[in-house]
């Protein structure tokens, strides 16, 4: 069991920090409100069940790939982010905020392109639960855990800009901008361009 301090320090400092799943959960309940946010918030919940359990399931074949796909995704996902930087700093009026509101599916999908949550659930899992892990029902279970750990993590997020929502109106512009850079941060830093410079 000395694993599972440790463990549970990874978990709680990946999925606490901002993201882009933290930092988009956050845009939408200021903008639109709480309320709306958690279509994309359960969206996000249940991408990260599918690429955790996939995780579990399929580890070695994961660890092989993940190295040719990563590239990929890493693009994919640093393109999405991109845009949504865009539609921040393009859609600053009161009267297109409900644009920025996200569905469930598009939660879903972001964890797809998203390497920060594959790169997360092949660490996660290949470095603590599948080697200390007792049967396949054990590691369901864990799935569960990180998956409602997740959906904490975006939900306090989420809750930060719906609480500070009439603040944050009153400076709707500085703080789109501000949402737009993170994004835009968090593109860079999955393209694997920070790499390179």
């Amino acid at each position: 069991m000395k694993w599972l301090l440790p463990f549970l320090s990874y978990v709680i400092v990946v999925t606490f920090t901002p993201g882009p799943n933290n930092v988009i959960a956050m845009a939408i309940a200021n903008n639109c409100g709480l309320k709306k946010s958690y279509k994309f918030i359960f969206g996000i919940t249940s991408g990260v069940f599918i690429i955790f359990n996939l995780a579990s399931f399929f580890n070695i074949f994961l660890l092989n790939i993940a190295p040719v796909i990563r590239p990929y995704t890493a693009i994919a996902g640093a393109i999405y982010m991109t845009y949504l930087g865009i539609v921040f700093l393009i859609q600053p009026e009161e009267k297109d905020m409900q644009k920025k509101e996200l569905s469930y599916i598009q939660g879903i999908l972001l964890q797809f392109i998203n390497p920060k949550v594959l790169l997360y659930a092949l660490t996660v899992y290949s470095t603590f639960i599948i080697p200390n892990a007792s049967s396949k029902g054990v590691i369901f279970l864990f799935g569960i855990f990180l998956a409602v750990t997740a959906f904490t993590a975006t939900s306090l997020w989420a809750l930060f800009g719906a609480v500070f929502q009439r603040f944050l109106k009153k400076y709707r512009r500085p703080f789109n901008i501000a949402m737009a850079i993170l994004l835009f941060y968090s593109a860079v830093s999955i393209s694997g361009l920070l790499d390179i410079i």
